[in-house]
């Protein structure tokens, strides 16, 4: 999103008079939006039970995990009528039900906009939004962010940024936050990878979408999604960007710690992380929860921005949630005030994702500036920027070096890695098999080589140095052959191979 003409585009918002109603005034750009959804299932997994859990009996129809995704899009410009907030409302009806009557997704509107009066509820659900429902695609491909929603949120729950999105080049998807098994999400691990294993189903059902250029995608997540998107990473190489609304990894190291995959070597993904208004050493100490760890600080193998947001606390990072707040909900800050920090955080985030999406020179400008230089008022944020400190010490890293420096330097490029990380190391039997390949290619001192590096990083396995000592009886080397299998013997005694090899090289046992 360029930065033309702020002070038009953003304004100054008067706060003599605070609105009663959500303004976004983040710019829109070039293009229409469309939205559609489309109701499909991840039949890969199973979510509904046997037996219905509030009634006991038998659970009849689709017993396969549902997907409602919602899709914004780059559109052709028409003169079609945009969707209501109201629209949006209505597809939280048909989350885990596709075929609802049209009655029961009318009524359930009734349940949005509690503790609002009736004329303001009437005036949220009827506020007019971008998008056109089902409008023709805009030729081109663009770069694709997946959107997961916070702890069992509604896949609209960020339909204003999805849309701004979408209007300045990128198709946008998203599904609801859900449990393994029920609509209500969990607090574990399990809920955590669940929303991982929906965003993995998004970024695989994109590759069906014409504009979607997924060789260049993103995950944006609020709170829980803004923790399941990093979970989703440390799996997914193709995840080149991140960002985290307020996101959990901030709060729940403990389940980062749990997971064991999840880390800086494995997220070496640029982030930008928006926080809400910091909280007192009190507050965090109330939580109960460990204060020792922190994600965010050992990223560095990536581009990092933290931007504290000071009107915003943690819901305010919903626009969803925005509309639907209360006058009461915004502490020392006035609707407008938040509204307009809501709005920057939109900027921010079109800034991001076109510096490393798009490679846009003035984004990524725009993201080294102080906030107030951006145009920001003052004393609304504020900006730690950490660049990145070095490659990752991971496989494929560690594999890429192997191939500029040769296989006679592995055990160099290992100790470096591990300057980097004490506790890096290479899978035992991905290690394993690729000394097997390289002794079948008549590579051997390479293997032995590798066969070693194992042995170095486990030393208390058994099969490393019978691997190793094999090498070594194919090379000739029988004196050190002889050596490795009775070392792999003394760890396990029952290692018959060992035995048989020693018995063939005349060493007995």
């Amino acid at each position: 999103m360029r930065r033309v003409l702020l002070v038009l585009l953003l304004g100054a918002v008067s706060l003599c008079q605070a609105s009663t109603e959500f303004k976004l005034s983040a710019p829109a750009g070039p293009h229409a939006v469309g939205v559609r959804t489309v109701h499909q299932y991840d039949y890969s997994r199973v979510y509904r039970s046997k037996v219905d859990l509030l009634t006991g009996q038998p659970t009849t129809g689709e017993r396969a995990r549902p997907i409602q995704t919602m899709i914004w899009y780059p559109a052709a410009k028409g003169g079609a009528k945009p969707v209501t907030f109201a629209d949006y409302l209505r597809y939280a009806a048909t989350e885990e039900t596709f075929d609802r009557p049209a009655g029961e997704i009318d009524a359930s509107l009734k349940n949005f906009g509690r503790g609002l009066s009736p004329e303001r509820a009437a005036r949220m659900r009827a506020s007019p939004m971008l998008a056109v429902r089902d409008a023709r695609p805009a030729a081109g491909k663009f770069p694709l962010v997946v959107y997961a929603p916070s702890f069992s949120a509604w896949t609209f729950e960020n339909a204003d940024l999805c849309e701004i999105l979408a209007s300045h080049g990128y198709v946008v998807i998203s599904s609801p936050s859900m449990g393994a098994g029920t609509r209500s999400m969990t607090t574990d691990l399990e809920g955590l990878e669940t929303q991982a294993a929906d965003i993995a189903f998004l970024i695989g059902y994109a590759h069906s979408l014409p504009q979607a250029d997924t060789s260049r995608v993103a995950v944006a997540g609020f709170s829980w999604g803004g923790m399941a998107n990093v979970f989703a990473a440390a799996r997914d190489s193709r995840i080149k960007a991140l960002v985290s609304l307020d996101g959990s990894v901030r709060y729940y190291p403990q389940l980062i710690a749990e997971a064991r995959y999840v880390s800086a070597a494995r997220v070496a993904v640029p982030m930008l992380f928006m926080a809400q208004k910091p909280m007192s050493m009190e507050s965090l100490a109330g939580r109960g929860k460990p204060l020792n760890t922190s994600l965010l600080n050992d990223m560095r193998y990536s581009d990092v921005y933290i931007n504290t947001m000071h009107p915003m606390e943690h819901g305010h990072f919903s626009g969803a949630g925005l509309r639907m707040a209360r006058d009461s909900e915004f502490g020392d800050y006035t609707r407008d005030e938040v509204s307009l920090a809501y709005s920057w955080t939109v900027r921010y985030v079109g800034n991001f994702l076109d510096a490393y999406l798009k490679d846009d020179k003035a984004a990524k400008a725009f993201l080294a500036n102080a906030p107030v230089k951006n145009g920001m008022p003052a004393h609304m944020a504020s900006m730690d920027a950490r660049p990145k400190k070095g490659d990752a010490p991971s496989l494929e890293n560690f594999a890429i070096e192997i191939g500029k420096r040769g296989l006679a330097q592995v055990n160099e490029v290992f100790q470096s890695m591990r300057k980097l990380d004490a506790k890096f190391a290479l899978p035992e039997p991905v290690v394993n098999r690729w000394g097997y390949e390289l002794l079948a290619a008549d590579k051997d001192k390479e293997s032995i080589e590798i066969f070693k590096l194992n042995t170095v990083m486990y030393p208390d396995s058994a099969n490393t140095y019978d691997s190793l000592a094999e090498a070594y009886e194919k090379a000739k080397m029988n004196e050190l052959a002889i050596k490795n299998f009775k070392r792999s013997l003394e760890l396990n005694p029952e290692n018959m191979n060992a035995a048989e090899h020693l018995k063939t090289l005349g060493a007995g046992l």
